[in-house]
């Protein structure tokens, strides 16, 4: 399974029942927390996820409804005696207020928590096995990042029907997977496109953090699967929004066009708005592939 839960889809302020953001990335076995407003561990409660599953914690910038609740999170993972290590992402300082937060409450985590601190642009933050998430700045009143999390398939899917027929030894699976031709040991070469067929394309998921509308990130984040970006504004406010580092509702569907997204979900909504129907509707007008980022819902990549 590849999929996007929303935990928090407002902004700075709680409002109407909106937590300020946060999301969970689950990719197979994987759990990957994106950003760690306020109520997110209430969140997590509530929506039965797993915080033991956590293993990679994404954070975007340090404005405060997008980290607030990490320092509460980090203890509690100690307090319900976490012993595997836990990696976080975010801009430099933070490791310095996350240590002056466990220095002053004489805390002492059980587990290894390793700070991986945001300062290129274009990175590969995380390259494992199955999956790797790369990196890339967004337009904000502070240094702030977006996050792109691809899973990583093999080229190739081995046909067990073809494999049997030819005796290919299990050990040599991998190798077919990557396009390889296999030469049993009279010599005789058998094609891969024999042995195996094409696997489907990587999927991809971008998280266009807080950002004004940026046509710089447009090649960077082009066809993604499913693609998040902010839209704190209805398009009426597009002076405000421009003023304020953030994007409208219409600016996000322009973006989510350009970029060739196969589907766009939309959130960070200005606690100014109680209820959410034109952000949908007007989005729609410019990407008809829309979504609201409503809070317990779980999105396909």
């Amino acid at each position: 399974m590849f999929g996007v839960t929303i935990l928090g889809n407002n902004s700075a302020l709680p409002a109407y029942d909106r937590h300020p953001t946060a999301q969970v990335v689950t990719l197979n076995d994987q759990l990957i927390l994106i950003d760690c407003g306020e109520g997110t561990q209430t969140q997590l409660s509530k929506y039965k996820i797993k915080r033991s599953k956590i293993n990679h914690i994404l954070i975007s910038h340090l404005h405060g409804d997008h980290y607030f609740g990490l320092p509460g999170l980090i203890t509690s993972m100690g307090l319900l005696g976490r012993e595997q290590d836990l990696h976080v992402y975010a801009p430099a300082a933070l490791e310095t207020i996350i240590q002056l937060q466990l220095k002053a409450g004489n805390t002492d985590l059980p587990y290894t928590l390793h700070f991986h601190a945001l300062e290129t642009y274009d990175d590969l933050l995380i390259d494992e096995k199955k999956f790797c998430v790369q990196i890339f700045t967004t337009e904000h009143r502070v240094p702030c990042w977006g996050f792109i999390i691809k899973e990583k398939r093999m080229p190739r899917k081995i046909n067990k029907e073809a494999v049997l027929q030819y005796a290919i030894p299990a050990s040599f699976y991998e190798a077919l997977q990557r396009g390889e031709d296999y030469t049993n040991k009279a010599g005789n070469t058998i094609q891969n496109n024999v042995l195996t067929i094409p696997n489907k394309a990587s999927k991809s998921y971008v998280y266009c953090a807080d950002t004004r509308y940026a046509e710089k990130n447009i090649s960077v984040c082009s066809h993604a699967s499913l693609l998040y970006h902010e839209t704190t504004y209805l398009q009426n406010c597009e002076d405000k929004a421009a003023l304020r580092f953030h994007s409208t509702s219409i600016q996000a569907g322009t973006f989510a066009t350009k970029a060739g997204a196969n589907k766009l979900i939309i959130g960070h909504f200005s606690s100014k708005y109680e209820t959410l129907d034109l952000f949908l509707k007007e989005t729609q007008a410019a990407f008809a592939n829309t979504d609201l980022a409503l809070e317990g819902v779980t999105f396909l990549v």
